[in-house]
């Protein structure tokens, strides 16, 4: 059990350092096969900005009407004197 965790001690150490940055967004990163291998990893690169667009927007008219509409009208009588 001692070994199995010494070994995998030393694997992850060696996994750690053998990655290395080579440059921007570059990492060069060691395979364990028989003897090593070494390939270059590009990293996928970003950038952000803003665009213009063009909306159509719909154009909204209101009619007016001058037509007489009839609005009721309440008529309140207070109570007679006598």
């Amino acid at each position: 059990m001692r070994k199995l965790a010494a070994v995998a001690a030393v694997m992850a150490v060696v996994s750690v350092s053998a990655c290395k940055k080579t440059g921007a967004g570059e990492y060069e990163v060691e395979k364990p096969v028989v003897g090593t291998q070494t390939d270059t990893i590009m990293t996928p690169t970003m950038s952000v900005g803003t665009e213009s667009a063009t909306v159509n927007v719909p154009k909204v008219e209101v009619k007016k009407d001058s037509a007489t509409i009839k609005v009721p009208t309440v008529q309140i009588n207070g109570p007679k004197k006598k």
